[in-house]
């Protein structure tokens, strides 16, 4: 993937998840006393499981070469090396399936878990035998910069030509606010393609936003639209937000629309 992302898929064999999840990774040639804690970026119904790795740091860095990355040429099961699994453990993000409307809210690094639920949502919505309570969803990817995170982009749009081609574009609403990280050459490029038909920044139909969400009116509206549901909003991200998001749901819970919301967090 760009932006020095790896991307590992493991076979199933006796390992079940769901949607959210997060496993604790250990590498023994690399080292017996460091287990790292990753995100699982599959969904359950796949049948592999995934996580995608920054190459940052010495592990990453080991770990990336252990596996080839960058060498070109194809290598065989026999010559990776054995990658030992704890987990998974779960999130409160499985619970947006018990909600007709569901909000997804990931800051930074914090977006990676939606990456698996937001693949199940979608495989769960195509199943003929399975009766999803879930009808909408709305998603907000608050983001420094998408370079870090081009892979999620790249999921977004793959979910995006699936919708359209299903006749199902108005299932997910999704929302991608950009703080920082254009400069003035940026700014030009975005100016001059305006008025294409996709992003400039990711190429999906939906246009970026610059800046920071206005949740007030975001919530607001969401009541009005959505009058007298029961609303389930799953948030990853840091602290700050995740008070500002709380007293979000708290303030517009049972205003004069009858709609209420209820929070869930993983903070980071």
């Amino acid at each position: 993937h760009p932006s020095k992302t790896i991307e590992i898929q493991m076979q199933m064999k006796g390992f079940h998840a769901e949607a959210g999840q997060y496993i604790f990774v250990q590498v023994p040639e690399i080292s017996w006393f460091e287990w790292h804690p990753l995100t699982l970026t599959s969904s359950p119904e796949e049948n592999y499981f995934s996580v995608h790795v920054r190459i940052v740091g010495d592990w990453t860095n080991a770990l990336a070469k252990r596996l080839g990355v960058g060498s070109g040429e194809f290598q065989p099961a026999h010559n990776l090396p054995t990658i030992r699994v704890d987990g998974p453990f779960g999130t409160a993000s499985e619970d947006i399936f018990r909600f007709r409307t569901g909000v997804c809210i990931g800051a930074g690094i914090g977006v990676t878990p939606f990456a698996s639920i937001l693949k199940s949502i979608w495989y769960q919505s195509l199943n003929p035998e399975k009766t999803l309570k879930l009808k909408k969803v709305y998603f907000f990817w608050i983001c420094p910069d998408t370079h870090s995170f081009e892979w999620f982009a790249d999921l977004l749009k793959s979910l995006e030509e699936q919708m359209m081609e299903h006749g199902r574009s108005n299932f997910l609403d999704y929302n991608i606010y950009l703080t920082r990280g254009w400069g003035t050459d940026e700014a030009k490029n975005i100016m001059l393609h305006e008025d294409d038909m996709a992003d400039p920044i990711t190429g999906l139909q939906q246009k970026t936003h610059y800046g920071r969400p206005h949740w007030e009116q975001i919530f607001s509206n969401m009541a009005t639209t959505h009058r007298g549901d029961d609303i389930g909003v799953f948030f990853c991200g840091p602290k700050v937000l995740s008070s500002q998001l709380h007293s979000m749901c708290n303030q517009h819970t049972d205003q004069p629309s009858d709609t209420r919301f209820f929070y869930h967090k993983e903070n980071f």
